[in-house]
C-alpha cells in the first residue's frame, strides 16, 4: 500500500496539472485568437501562472515528501515510476529561481508576438532585440540546471525536452546522417528526373473544403472531436489540455496538399495526447515520454501512413469529392499514381515544415548546429542570418533570398525552445522503427489502411506507446515496443525503399 506521504505528492501534482491545462489553454488562445493588443496582460497572466507552476513545485516540503516516500516502500511498478518522474521534475524546477521563470516567461511571450510581424515583414532586425533577451534568460536558466543536474549547458536544456538524451548521441547519428544524405539525396533526384514528373493539382481549393476533407481524415484516424478540435494558427501546432487536446494548421487556398498533411502530422501528436493512460494523465507518470517520442507519433501517421500509397487509395476519391465543385478532379492529375508521386517528391526547398521526408533531416542538423553555436557563445545572435545562408548551402544545396524563408521561419527560439529541434529527427528515425515492429505484429497494417482502417496501427501504437506514458524511458520504451533500441539503419532503409525502390 503507498503511504500518506506518497498519496499527498499525487495530490500535489494534480494541482500542478490543473495549472498545466490552464496554461495550455491561454497558449493556444495567444496563437489562435488572441488580438495582438492584449500581447502584455496576456503575458502578465502567462508569467503569474508559470511562477504559481513553479513555487508549488519548489515548495520545500515536496523535497521532504520526495525524500520520504522514496525510502516508505510498497509501490507498486507505476507508482515507483511515477515518483521517479516526480523526482526529475522537482531537479528541474528547484534549479531555476522564480524570478528567473516570470522574466523568462513575459520575454518569450514579447518575442513569440513580435516574430509574427517580423517574419511577415521580413525583419530580423526588428526582432533582434527581444530574440536576444529570449536567449539570454535561457542561457541563464540552462547555466542553472547544468549546475543542478551536473551537465553542461546544452545537455540541461535537452533533458528537459527528452529526458536523459545527451549531445553526444545526437552528434553520433547526426553525423552519420550528414554523411548519408547528400549522396542519398542526389541519387533519388536523379531517380525521380528519369521518372514521369507528378502532374500538379490546380486550384484555388476553398478554404472550408480543406477543413472538411482535414476533419474527415482525423476522424479516421481515430481523433476524438468531444475531447479535441481543429483551429488556424500561423504555425501549426498541438496544444491544449488533458481531454482537450487542439490542434491548428495553416491553409493555402493555391496547395491543399500542405496543409492536409500538416493537419496528419498534429493529428498524430493528437491521437498521442487522447490515447494516454487515464488513471494517470494528472500524474507525471501519465505525460507523453519526451518529444522524441511524440515527434514519432505525429511522423508515423503523416509520413510513414499518410504518404503510403495504401492510404492514397482510401484518400484520392476523397480529395476529388471534396474539391469536385471547384476544379475539374476527372483527371489523371488526381490518379493515385500522381498522387503518390506528389507526395513522395523530393526537392531542395527553404521551408522545413515543408520539407519533404529525405531533406528534412537537413535542416533539422543546421538548426541543432546553429543554436549550440549560440548557446556555446561562438555564434552571435546578428551572425545568424549569415550563418543560417551558409549552413542551408551547405547542408540543403539551397539559400534563402530573405530572413522570412531563413531564420525567421520557425517559432522555436523565439518561444523559448531551445535544444527542442534534434527531436524532430529523432522522432522520424523512431517512427520508421516503430512502424516496421508495427507492420510485422499487424500484417493486414498497410491494407487496412487502403480502406480507411487505421485500428491495427493506432490500435498497436496505443498499447506499446501511448498507454505506457511515461512508466518507462525512451530507450526502453523503443526497446520493449521493437525488440532493439534506436538503430539509425532501419530509417535509411526505409528511405531507400520508398524513394529508390518504387
Amino acid at each position: 500500500m503507498p503511504s500518506q506521504v506518497y498519496e499527498d505528492l499525487e495530490r500535489r501534482f494534480a494541482r500542478l496539472s490543473g495549472v498545466d491545462n490552464a496554461l495550455g489553454i491561454l497558449y493556444w488562445d495567444q496563437e489562435t485568437n488572441m488580438p495582438e493588443g492584449s500581447t502584455e496582460i496576456r503575458g502578465e497572466a502567462l508569467a503569474t501562472l508559470q511562477v504559481l507552476h513553479h513555487e508549488l513545485l519548489t515548495d520545500p516540503a515536496m523535497g521532504d515528501r520526495l525524500g520520504e516516500a522514496e525510502g516508505a516502500g510498497g509501490l507498486d511498478d507505476w507508482q515507483q515510476a511515477n515518483l521517479r518522474e516526480m523526482r526529475r521534475k522537482y531537479l528541474h524546477a528547484t534549479a531555476v529561481p522564480s524570478e528567473l521563470v516570470e522574466a523568462s516567461t513575459k520575454a518569450v511571450t514579447a518575442c513569440e508576438v513580435a516574430w509574427r510581424s517580423a517574419r511577415r515583414d521580413n525583419d530580423f532586425a526588428g526582432l533582434k532585440p527581444l530574440l536576444q533577451e529570449v536567449l539570454t534568460l535561457t542561457l541563464r536558466i540552462g547555466e542553472a540546471k547544468a549546475s543542478a543536474l551536473g551537465l553542461d549547458v546544452y545537455d540541461a536544456l535537452l533533458d528537459e525536452f527528452e529526458p536523459g538524451l545527451r549531445a553526444k548521441e545526437i552528434d553520433r547519428v547526426f553525423t552519420d546522417l550528414a554523411a548519408f544524405l547528400p549522396d542519398f539525396t542526389g541519387r533519388v533526384l536523379d531517380y525521380q528526373a528519369a521518372q514521369p514528373a507528378p502532374e500538379p493539382l490546380t486550384g484555388p481549393f476553398p478554404v472550408e473544403a480543406q477543413r472538411q476533407l482535414g476533419v474527415a481524415l482525423m476522424r479516421a484516424a481515430g481523433f476524438d472531436f468531444t475531447r479535441g478540435r481543429l483551429d488556424v494558427s500561423m504555425h501549426p501546432f498541438c496544444g491544449g489540455a488533458d481531454n482537450d487536446t487542439r490542434i491548428t494548421t495553416r491553409y493555402d487556398e493555391a496547395d491543399f496538399t500542405k496543409a492536409l498533411m500538416g493537419v496528419m502530422h498534429e493529428t498524430g501528436h493528437a491521437l498521442y495526447e487522447q490515447g494516454r493512460p487515464a488513471a494517470w494523465l494528472a500524474q507525471p507518470v501519465g505525460s507523453s515520454r519526451g518529444m522524441a517520442v511524440h515527434e514519432s507519433q505525429s511522423l508515423s501517421v503523416e509520413m510513414q501512413a499518410c504518404r503510403s500509397r495504401e492510404f492514397l487509395q482510401y484518400a484520392a476519391p476523397l480529395m476529388r469529392e471534396a474539391f469536385s465543385a471547384n476544379v475539374d478532379t476527372a483527371g489523371p492529375a488526381w490518379s493515385v499514381d500522381n498522387l503518390y508521386r506528389l507526395y513522395t517528391k523530393v526537392e531542395r526547398g527553404l521551408i522545413r515544415v515543408d520539407a519533404d521526408e529525405v531533406t528534412y533531416p537537413a535542416h533539422v542538423i543546421l538548426r541543432y548546429r546553429l543554436e549550440r553555436a549560440m548557446l556555446a557563445g561562438d555564434l552571435a545572435l546578428g551572425d545568424l542570418p549569415g550563418a543560417w545562408a551558409d549552413g542551408m548551402a551547405e547542408l540543403v544545396g539551397i539559400v534563402p533570398p530573405d530572413d522570412r524563408d531563413g531564420c525567421l521561419q520557425d517559432i522555436h527560439w523565439p518561444g523559448g525552445a531551445w535544444a527542442y529541434f534534434p527531436t524532430y529527427t529523432l522522432g522520424a528515425m523512431i517512427a520508421a522503427q516503430l512502424f516496421d515492429a508495427a507492420g510485422r505484429d499487424e500484417p493486414d497494417l498497410l491494407p487496412a489502411l487502403s480502406r480507411g482502417d487505421f485500428s491495427p496501427f493506432i490500435g498497436w501504437m496505443r498499447r506499446n506507446v501511448h498507454a505506457q506514458g511515461s512508466s518507462k524511458a525512451s530507450t526502453d520504451l523503443l526497446t520493449a515496443a521493437t525488440g532493439r533500441p534506436l538503430d539509425p539503419e532501419v530509417f535509411k532503409e526505409h528511405l531507400a525503399r520508398r524513394y529508390l525502390a518504387n
